[in-house]
């Protein structure tokens, strides 16, 4: 629904985060609590939106539960273990807010509403991506840096026992590659994802064409990152590394190449990635009507969906086959334009779509079985949406 009025109102309801109501047919229907950050720069977005799902009937309830006003809060990043939520204001010259910052909020434990705690500064510019140690004592903060100079980093971020932010202690830069005449002139770290057993980071850089890697030691408080040996995984010159995600049992990973549309496949060896496998969306090497973006895995790790924007504006969805191949059985149009992210939802049955230029919500069936994607059964005006999270305690 382009053009439609946004969200603005909001309802505040002491629910839990997640509960059960009753069906017509008596079975339980669980009503989960989604987040969902948004550009407040582009058109009438407030911030972060707290809303409820219902997985009886894969409905979004129009009115929000709660509105967070903060700029630009494009990639949220829940702590259930600590009830944080922590939210990258991708701020910048030229926005309202010029400097990148990165968010705290607590959620509280028997309603699920935010309560602001404080803001840091990412020492960069348009922070995209946030991660944490698997030890819960970091954040690693992507600044995409849009700008060729000074471009993009990495910054380290230390939190407290109680998930307070600190201030940065560490940042790490790379070299473009400079393949790419406007989007590789310097480095634009993307995404900072560490592996299963928590002792490397793997930081995609667009602007390097690299995966560089980073041993992770918690030891040397303030600078627990240095490089490995080897220090990057190379990819095809002018790929444009976006997001990378693990298999359940941490033996594959699948990176999204957002300048030549393609997903790559890697095994995972000895703190290591290893290419096996590249996979291309673009038909006859037409890549300019093609943008990969976000990148996930079924819960059951059986399947991989990745977003396809630019003039494309679909989800592609891989089966994943017993030599961890990847195999396209479906490419299913995202009914609006950027799905920059999208969510499973937890019970598996539905997939949400934050289609960012076309100011909408999308929620679609999926077939838990085949993986497949069907039905559209709700578009929500929302204003320039740009990540979900689903509030989900029992996954702790």
């Amino acid at each position: 629904m382009r053009g439609s009025t946004p969200i603005t109102s909001f309802i505040r309801l002491g629910v839990a985060a997640a509960f059960l109501t009753f069906s017509l047919t008596g079975a339980a229907a669980p009503m989960y609590q989604l987040l969902v950050g948004s550009y407040t720069s582009e058109g009438n977005s407030e911030g972060i939106y707290r809303m409820q799902f219902d997985a009886e009937n894969g409905q979004i309830a129009p009115q929000p539960l709660q509105v967070v006003r903060t700029h630009n809060p494009s990639w949220l990043l829940l702590d259930l273990n600590r009830n944080r939520l922590y939210a990258a204001n991708e701020n910048g010259p030229g926005h309202p807010d010029p400097v990148g910052r990165v968010s705290a909020f607590m959620i509280a434990p028997n309603g699920g509403k935010l309560s602001p705690l404080a803001q840091q500064l990412t020492l960069g510019d348009e922070p995209t991506h946030l991660s944490q140690s698997r030890d819960g004592r970091y954040l690693f903060v992507s600044n995409y840096g849009s700008s060729a100079n000074p471009g993009g980093s990495l910054a380290v971020m230390p939190t407290a026992n109680d998930g307070t932010l600190m201030p940065v202690t560490q940042i790490a830069a790379h070299k473009a590659s400079e393949v790419h005449p406007q989007r590789q002139q310097s480095a634009h770290v993307h995404s900072a994802v560490m592996s299963p057993d928590g002792k490397t980071l793997f930081v995609s850089d667009l602007g390097a064409d690299k995966i560089f890697v980073y041993r992770y030691d918690p030891t040397n408080a303030e600078r627990p990152l240095s490089p490995a040996d080897p220090a990057f995984i190379s990819l095809p010159e002018g790929s444009g590394p976006r997001h990378l995600v693990f298999s359940p049992d941490g033996l594959q990973a699948y990176a999204t190449l957002e300048l030549s549309a393609q997903v790559a496949r890697f095994d995972h060896v000895d703190g290591s990635l290893v290419q096996r496998q590249l996979v291309d969306m673009a038909t006859e090497g037409d890549t300019a009507k093609h943008s990969p973006g976000a990148i996930h895995l079924s819960p059951d790790g059986r399947f991989l969906y990745a977003s396809d924007r630019a003039e494309t504006n679909r989800i592609m969805v891989y089966a994943i086959e017993e030599n961890a191949n990847l195999r396209e059985i479906q490419a299913r149009d995202s009914e609006g334009r950027e799905p920059r992210e999208f969510a499973i939802d937890p019970s598996g049955r539905f997939m949400l779509i934050a289609n960012q230029k076309s100011d909408a919500l999308v929620v679609v069936q999926r077939d838990p079985d085949s993986g497949l994607l069907g039905d559209t059964l709700q578009t929500l005006p929302m204003s320039r949406p740009s990540d979900l999270k689903f509030i989900d305690r029992s996954a702790r």
